[in-house]
């Protein structure tokens, strides 16, 4: 009788020491342009370098010299090919808010189309001076029209895993549907698997 108290009691402080709960309560601001490769999922560093990289090879490339004025783009679908779940959009936004800051683009939201077209009828009804009410017809439509595909391989090799990415951009004029440019950003990362001490 006394070992199977000493048993049941040894297990039972065993149960409460395994499912103790740990919370961080402790935090600190940090860079976050800073390289963090805490795990061999997507960072936010690889979306950071990625949008640069495509952002750097369309203001350099001799398809955007050739192209007259301040471009209007519409940033269309970022697919997604990984095994992973990535935030696409966040993606998307970021290479077009890089493209925005290098004020040599212009625009349109795909998202504040329904947000205009509410505003259209609210501006037509009468309550808004009919010398300022704005009216449908008047939008400037984009010229080109940007798209993106991001895929990955993983490969293990004994204790080592190497991760590539490849995201795809692409450039397509609207009116014409040529593939005006087009590149590649690639991202090779390495881990190697340890143990992790308690």
């Amino acid at each position: 009788m006394t070992r199977t108290r000493i048993c049941v009691s040894l297990l039972a402080g065993l149960w409460l020491a395994c499912s103790t709960e740990k919370a961080f309560t402790k935090g600190e601001y940090t860079d976050p342009n800073e390289i963090d490769l805490l795990s061999d999922d997507w960072a936010p560093s690889d979306l950071q370098l990625i949008a640069k990289k495509v952002v750097n090879d369309l203001t350099t490339s001799p398809a955007f010299a050739q192209m007259q004025g301040r471009p209007v783009v519409i940033v269309g679908k970022f697919k997604n090919s990984t095994s992973e779940h990535i935030d696409m959009q966040s993606l998307a936004d970021k290479v077009q808010t890089q493209l925005a800051n290098t004020g040599r683009f212009a625009f349109v939201d795909p998202g504040a189309r329904q947000a205009v077209a509410e505003e259209y009828e609210y501006q037509q009804s009468g309550y808004v001076r009919p010398d300022q009410a704005k009216g449908p017809g008047q939008q400037i439509a984009p010229d080109y029209i940007m798209t993106g595909d991001l895929a990955s391989i993983r490969q293990r090799v004994g204790s080592d895993e190497f991760i590539y990415y490849k995201m795809t951009a692409k450039l397509t004029n609207i009116r014409t549907g040529i593939l005006e440019w087009t590149d590649e950003k690639e991202l090779k990362k390495k881990f190697v698997k340890q143990g992790i001490q308690p």
